[in-house]
Parts: structure tokens; sequence; C-alpha cells
């Protein structure tokens, strides 16, 4: 049967991660929206991953304010925004305009962004606006402006595809930003020749394609790169005439660096020296060389450092700008990059001026013809929240992101909500921890609703188009800003008309005073009419006005840096000592992303698709630590540090090094009990960026104990889940909960209260095996199954979530539900590898065995890993599994 009729296309943007793929949205009649990628956008020909192939399932209304609120109550937007005008007015009236300020984010448009900078720079007068980019990028910046005098990305995407050798470095390309390790994929199989190297402390899905895996110690990277530029000089692989005609300080970076010792570096890094070798001899003799680093490189207290240590080694080489070569920063946010364009960091100004140059404050002031202009760079997140909690700052307004979960000691930034006189929180969820502590709460326009534009890693302008009506009473982040603008005296410099308007202004500015001064210039696309930016396609910066179609886009391939002297500046860097764990805290934390879920999970959690793959907060320990703590395998463990702590699912796994443990970032009160990570994460930054030392917090580990161990399938979403631990999840049919309990209680009371609709329970207990089984019908329909042990339960989780999907069961087909095991008509797929297709690990191993060994083989039975291929990795573990297996056998036989 035909599905409904799509009513309209819309081009669209994508609104996670930083590469910035390009999406077709089909609006259905019925309401619903199909996701697919773009085959024209130049970011992804096409190539979804599987957040975004997902992106139609978390278009639901459910969680969504609709409506503006004061203190908990319904309110006009008049009565909203006059008291949110007021409040700031009469804080910077009493206490100065650093009392103000706004925290924003990279989920924001560009528009958003230009606005919100606009007003806090230009027209209250402080730098007191940031954005939790601070937390992903700022080091990039931070090392950018040093080495090139500018923010600039040098290459673009098509580099990652034609250089020969690419270094990962501290990125998790595959699971973070899928579909550029999609175009790497393609690039290595169509060229033999190509070689890439990982480094990471972890072995992560991105390993899968490495040539070699330098797996060096957390926050070494300086070392390795100091390293390698001292071999680079003393085996004469330097680009002599590049360093004299457009560099400055060279002597004094291999001075820094020291000599070439391997034995030292091999110590400082943990890295065997033949590794070393052969990684320092790959990048000496191959001139097209890039080098990718994230969030490993930038979420680090020495971060700044460890990109000027890389950026000093494309710069000795003169491998910069030119097709297949140079440093690439890749983002985490959608628009992460044009928020550092408009200046959306508190120590910059709009297109990319610096805020301590007073010729740069008198060109900003004077296009935007405003009454003052910030002087002195803001408060960075984590000293912004300080404040707060310290009484200095007396309004806030905090846009589109989630700080009492994403910023570090996430408890302290919960005090300091609490602690300031008044909180203002523009989001579109009530689902986000954040929203409790809101004197004003503002409902936003969500993706799918907004209109604007986003900028990608590669300097690439993209739109983002609405193709939803906004519900309820909610409006666009800059729509808010500007009326707040105007009730505060500012009407004439913010009556916009829509985004558009806002765009011509922006590229407008980049151009004002330029002529070539600066990096960033859009002036080309300044007088597009409103019909031209509806239709404005993907275009990559610089577009000064007269640039014409095709010019390079390649930064620096010869010179012109956008320092005083125009050479571009090697950055002198020292290795720093370890910091130490000692005994209190001897493990290292390190945080991250998983490759099914983004950021607070807000969007990504609505959708069981992508809660199969991975649906409860875990910690990665290795085998000999767990061991030693006394932790087996899904054992409930906390993981504490002086700030905070979390309890979490074990996985034992030779994947992470000894000393060292991961958690993801991902969890929430909303769907875990005790979950925040970045409340137990240091807020220790790096002291040039502001960036914090997310990959690097001292904690300690233990073994938690339990009386019972349970998990459930429920058809609703219980209200309230009054245990010890519980993590939730949703699943086809309804959703999915894990729990704990440390004393002991009546679990057949327990399950049938949350059940409450069930009219025919069902019970089967074992003592002596020390495990309970309780489910509930209504009607033909499973209301609830649980299933309690004395140690964590061993049942098929994704057979038990298909029990909310079984047809109609009879009474003995029910009674063998509670066994706990599917029976032999209702085949178990095991733990979901391929969120894309639900493939799940059983039924990959079941093609293996019958003759499927490959990945090719395995997507043309299966289709698993033919969409996003995230999951292509794990597929192929589990191929190299079997091919293990059977290897073992051989050689078992032929012993014998």
């Amino acid at each position: 049967m035909a599905g409904p009729e799509t009513i309209k296309t819309v081009k669209t943007t994508c609104p996670y991660c930083g590469v910035g793929c390009g999406v077709l949205a089909q609006v259905k009649e019925d309401g619903s929206v199909a996701i697919s990628g773009d085959p024209e956008h130049p970011s992804n020909f096409g190539r979804l991953c599987s957040k975004g192939s997902a992106l139609g399932e978390t278009l639901s209304l459910d969680d969504r304010l609709f409506f503006p609120e004061i203190e908990g109550a319904q309110a006009s937007w008049d009565e909203a925004l006059d008291l949110v005008a007021d409040r700031f007015t009469q804080a910077v009236r009493e206490y100065g305009p650093d009392s103000v300020a706004f925290y924003v984010s990279g989920q924001i448009l560009t528009e958003d962004y230009y606005v919100a900078n606009k007003l806090m720079k230009g027209f209250i007068g402080s730098a007191n606006i940031d954005t939790n980019s601070r937390l992903c990028m700022a080091s990039s910046v931070a090392g950018h402006r040093r080495s090139f005098g500018s923010d600039t990305v040098p290459g673009t995407y098509e580099d990652l595809e034609s250089c020969e050798l690419l270094v990962l470095v501290g990125s998790n390309l595959a699971w973070c930003h899928p579909v550029l390790f999609q175009r790497v994929e393609a690039a290595k199989a169509a060229n033999p020749q190509m070689r890439v190297v990982v480094i990471d402390p972890r072995e992560t899905a991105t390993c899968a394609i490495a040539d070699l895996h330098l797996a060096l110690k957390p926050d070494s990277d300086v070392a390795l790169f100091n390293g390698l530029l001292a071999f680079l000089s003393e085996a004469g692989a330097l680009d002599q005439a590049y360093i004299k005609a457009h560099t400055n300080g060279f002597e004094d970076a291999v001075a820094s660096a020291g000599a070439c010792e391997i034995n030292r570096i091999a110590e400082a890094t943990g890295l065997a020296r033949r590794d070393l070798a052969t990684f320092y001899t790959m990048v000496a003799r191959t001139e097209k060389t890039v080098t990718v680093y994230s969030q490993g490189v930038n979420q680090s207290t020495t971060g700044t450092d460890k990109v000027n240590a890389i950026i000093n080694t494309h710069l000795a080489t003169g491998r910069i700008g030119r097709a297949g070569m140079g440093p690439f920063s890749v983002t985490g946010q959608p628009n992460a990059m044009g928020g550092r364009e408009v200046g959306g960091l508190a120590n910059m100004l709009a297109s990319h001026m610096a805020i301590e140059n007073p010729k740069h404050r008198a060109i900003v002031q004077d296009f935007w013809q405003s009454p003052v202009i910030a002087e002195k760079p803001g408060l960075k997140a984590v000293d912004l929240f300080r404040a707060a909690r310290s009484g200095k700052i007396k309004a806030l307004w905090i846009m589109a992101t989630n700080p009492v979960d994403s910023l570090p000691d996430a408890d302290g930034v919960a005090d300091a909500l609490k602690a300031c006189p008044f909180v203002v929180v523009s989001d579109v969820t009530r689902a986000a921890d954040t929203v409790g502590y809101a004197n004003v709460l503002l409902p936003a326009a969500a993706w799918g609703e907004k209109d604007g534009t986003v900028t990608n890693s590669e300097r690439r302008i993209s739109r983002q188009r609405s193709l939803l009506d906004l519900p309820g009473e909610t409006r666009p982040d800059w729509w808010q800003l500007s009326e707040v603008a105007c009730r505060m005296g500012f009407k004439e410099a913010f009556d916009y008309s829509g985004p558009d308007a806002i765009f011509r202004e922006h590229a407008a500015l980049s151009g004002y005073e330029n002529r070539g001064s600066r990096d960033f210039d859009i002036s080309a696309l300044a007088g597009l009419a409103l019909s031209e930016f509806d239709g404005l396609e993907p275009v990559q910066w610089p577009q000064p006005s007269g640039m014409g179609s095709g010019e390079e886009t390649r930064f620096f391939a010869n010179g012109n840096f956008y320092t005083p002297d125009r050479k571009a500046a090697f950055v002198a860097t020292k290795v720093k000592e370890p910091r130490e764990t000692g005994r209190r805290f001897p493990f290292v934390l390190n945080t991250g992303r998983i490759r099914d879920q983004w950021h607070t999970m807000t969007r990504t959690g609505k959708t069981p698709r992508l809660a199969a793959h991975i649906a409860e907060p875990y910690v990665e320990i290795h085998p000999v630590d767990a061991k030693q703590s006394g932790i087996d395998a899904a054992d409930l463990v906390e993981v504490k540090s002086p700030y905070g702590a979390v309890t979490v699912r074990a996985q034992v796994t030779e994947k992470v090094q000894k000393g060292t443990v991961f958690v993801p970032m991902h969890w929430t009160d909303q769907v875990a009990s005790q979950a925040r990570v970045d409340a137990v994460v240091a807020p220790e930054t790096d002291p040039f960026s502001g960036q914090p030392g997310s990959k690097f917090t001292p904690v300690a580990i233990r073994k938690k104990q339990y009386s019972w161990y349970g998990f459930a399938v429920m058809r609703s979403r219980p209200q309230a889940l009054d245990v010890d631990y519980w993590a939730i999840a949703p699943t086809n049919g309804g959703w999915r909960i894990e729990m704990a309990g440390i004393e002991q209680t009546d679990l057949t009371a327990f399950s049938e209260r949350l059940m409450g609709n069930a009219t025919e329970p069902l019970r089967l207990e074992d003592r002596n095996a020390g495990y309970l089984r309780v489910a509930g019908w209504c009607g033909d329909d499973l209301d609830g199954a649980f299933f309690f042990s004395k140690d964590p339960v061993a049942v098929s989780r994704q057979w038990a979530c298909s029990l909310l999907e079984s047809p109609t069961l009879s009474r003995d087909q029910r009674f063998k539900v509670l066994a706990g095991r599917p029976p032999a008509d209702m085949p178990d797929k095991g733990a979901i590898v391929c969120s894309c297709f639900q493939v799940g690990n059983n039924q990959i191993a079941a093609a293996v065995k019958d003759g499927a060994a490959s990945l090719s083989a395995i997507g043309a039975c299966l289709e698993a890993g033919t969409n996003c291929g995230s999951c292509r990795s794990e597929i192929q573990a589990i191929i190299d599994g079997f091919s293990r297996e059977i290897s073992e056998d051989v050689d078992i036989a032929q012993a014998g």
C-alpha cells in the first residue's frame, strides 16, 4: 500500500555535528517527515549518519515548550519580554554592564548568534557572552589566532580525500563525524597508497581504518608533536623557502621542542619507539599530509599548545593551504563556526575581529552605530558560571544549551543558577535539566521550524530552512533577542524584518573596512534579496565583493597570514609535567560521545532506533583495573572525583588503557538516576583558550553493592521510579528500564504497582536461582514485563523489548515469556549493531556462519552497514571474531 503523499520537499541542513550535511526533508500529508541526504550538497553528497537519518523521528511535540512562562506560570510574550528587558536594564543601571551575561550555543543559527552578540557587546556594552562552543573548539580558535593571526581553517574536506597520509588526532571520526569518515573510507578504497594514522589513548571505532594506532598517554600530544618537529628538522624534511618567506619564530620553536630523542619521547608518550619512528618517518616522507584534530586535542588544559604543536609541523614543511595537506580542526556542533564568525565567544568581536584591537572595536562600533562597544574580553564559560555563583552576575540568559549537564563541575553550575537572581532560559523542550532553574522560560523554534544559516567545519555556509509551522507561541531566538533589545531602548538597531535582513547586515559588516585585511569576508552576499537568500546554495567563504566563481578557497599556500607582518608565527610549546592522579583518585577519567546520541539527548533520546545501540550509561574499564577493583562486566560502578559522582554500568574492555576510564557525556537526570558525568569533571581550563580539560580528571572507581537488579519493558513510561538506580530509554512500543535497589523490597508488589493497568499479571520465581519474573497484560497487549535477579540481569534486552511488539500470545506462550529467553518461534536478534536497519549481533553472527565473510556480504544479505556506515567496524569485529574461532579450531584439530 502506498504511503502518505509528499506535500513538499525542503532542502535544509542537519542540526548535529560540524560536518554540515545537506538534508532533503519530505513533509507528508499526515504530518510525518521523511529524511534523506541531499545528493547535491558538497558536504555529504547524499550520505547521512544514523542520527541524521532519524531526524524525522525526533519531531514529536510531547515535551515542547509552547508558551512563555514566568515563575512556572503561563504568561504572554509581552509580559515575559518586558520582564526580561526590565531586569537586564535594572542590573546594568545598578551594577554595570558586566553584571549581566548571555550563554548561547552552537545549536542556534548564525542570525541568532549575530543579534545576541550585537546586543551584548555593542549596546549593553559588555563582552559577557559566551557559548557552549567554548567546550569543544576554543583551543583551536586560540591556536589559529596565535599562529595565523586569525581564526582560519586553511583547508577543505576535499583535502581529507586527496591526501596520501591522514593523521587523526583525538578524533573518533567514525562515531563523531561519520559522514566525513565515510568519505575517507571511500578515498582509501580508491587509493590503496593512502595511509591513516589514529592518535588516541582509546581504541575507538575509527581505529578500524588505521594503518597505525598510536595509543599515547592522556595529554601527551605536545611531546609527540614537538618530537615530530625535531625529527623533521634533523631529517632535513623542512621547507626552508616557506619558512623563510612566510613565517617567524622557527628557531625558537625547534629549540623549545628539543632534540628528537626517541627514548625520551617514548617515555613521555607511552608509545613504542618503533611506532614513533614509523610515524615520524611516514610524515617526513609524505608531502600530502593532513592532520585532523578534534576534542581529544581541544578539551585539555594544554589544548592550545597541542594545536600549535600540530600547526608548527605543517608550517615547517610548507604543507598548508594546498590540495591534500594542512592542519584541519573539525568542530563538534552544526554552527560552532558560524558562532565564531559573528563573535559569539567572549574574547572575540564580529567578523573575526579582535576585541583587544582598538581599530577593530572602532570599525564594529561605527558600523553598528552603537552607543558603546565592549573594550575587554568577557567571562568565558567556566568563569561566567563561577561569577554567577559568587553573586557577580545578576541576570543571565541561556539559549539552546543545557549547562547543568554539559559544563564541568555541573553541580556547581546548578548552584550558580540557584544563586543568580534572574535566569532566563530559551529552549524548545521542557525535558532539559536547566529548565528547572529558570525564572522566565521562552519557547524557542526547533530544527524544522527555524530559518537561517549555519557554517560547517570547512567554512561552508548552508541554509537551514523551515519545513514545519511554529507550534503554539514558539518564536525564533533572533526574534526574542530583537524584541528585548527594542524594549531596552535600541529599536532602531534591532528592527529586523527577518533572518535575511540579519544575514545581509552580517555579510556587509564582514567587508566593512576590510580590503583584504581580515580572513572572514562574505560581502559578496550582502546584497541578497529575500528570494535570493531563500534560494542560497551552499557557499564556502571567503566571498569578498568581486570574487570570481571557482576561485581558490584554501588559505596560506602562499603565506599572506593575518598577522601584522603577514607572516605566520611558530609558537614555542613546552612539554608540561603530566598531572598526577594521586592515591585517593588514581584513575584518569576521559569523557566523550557515542555513535547514536547527541549532547544531552533532548532530541536523539526521543527515537527508539537511536537508543537501541547503547541504552544505558556505562564506564569502560581495563580488565586489569577491573580485576584489581573487584569489578565484573555489567556491575554497577561509582566513578567519583572531588566534584561529584556517577553510577554507571561496567564495560570491561582492553580498548582503554590501564589506569584510565571512559564515560559518555549524554545521560541526564531526565533519563538516569545519577549519570551526569560532567558533575564529575574538574573545572580546570586551558590558560589561553579557557576550554575545560574534559579528557583528564582524576577519579576513583568502586563497585556498588545492591540487593537486587532488574530489567523491565513497559508500554507506558512510569511517572516516577523510586529505586536507587535506574536508567530509561525508548523502545518500539514503549520503554526499557534498568533498575537496582540497595534494600530488599517486595518486587512483585513493586512491579505490579508500576504496571497499574495490567488485568492479568503472571509471576514466576526461582528462589534457588535467585530470580523473579513478573508480567502483565491489558487484554491482548503486554503492559509490562519485569526480570529481577540478585545479580545483574542476564536477559537479552533486544528480545525483551520485542515483546512489546509481539502479536497476541496464548496463555502458554505468556508463561514462556517469563522464562526469560526467546522460544524457537521468537528468534533473538541480539544487541543492536546497525541502528539504521535494526540488525543485531546474533543476526550478523548467523550470517557470518552461513558464509557472509565480508562487510559487503553482510550488507547484501542484511543491509547492515550500507547506510551511514558507522557500524562497519563493529560488524568487522564480529567477522574477525568468527575467523579467529575457525583458526583456533583448526590449530586444535591439527594439534590433536
